[in-house]
């Protein structure tokens, strides 16, 4: 998706030119529609950008759902040796039990909050008029 997103930008650029040399012929309406074009394309590639981010953020979740798993099961095997240490009353026991279950709650917690940070937003693919006229006057001032 980003390549695509990378295509979409040198379409972009390359609409612009086209918008430039239209307008440098006074041909207004091809020049409307390669604005239209280079809009079109900067739109797209945005939202090949912001899909691709949301395909991360998914990702992200899903290995973050097997990683929390395996915490989970591990946490268990963690419980039954602590019953049995606290059976025995071995202290030296129980307390290295105590530390291998905070560093498995502490990774848990780096997990979730990586999670947390993997999220984004979606957009439409409409070509505003504001924007093809803003984009051709920018064009037609700098074609001079």
């Amino acid at each position: 998706m980003a390549r695509n997103a990378k295509r979409c930008e040198k379409e972009e650029k390359a609409e612009k030119l086209k918008l430039k040399k239209a307008l440098q012929k006074g041909n207004i309406e091809g020049s409307r529609i390669h604005a239209e074009n280079s809009i079109r394309q900067k739109n797209q590639g945005l939202n090949f950008l912001r899909m691709s981010a949301r395909v991360d953020g998914v990702a992200s979740r899903v290995q973050s759902a097997i990683q929390m798993r395996q915490v989970t099961n591990s946490m268990a095997g963690v419980v039954k040796s602590m019953d049995s240490a606290l059976k025995s009353m071995d202290l030296e026991k129980v307390a290295g039990i105590m530390d291998k279950f905070e560093r498995q709650f502490e990774h848990l917690d780096v997990q979730t909050q990586t999670m947390e940070e993997a999220m984004s937003g979606v957009t439409t693919l409409t070509v505003p008029e504001d924007q093809v006229e803003s984009l051709m006057q920018q064009s037609a001032d700098e074609a001079g």
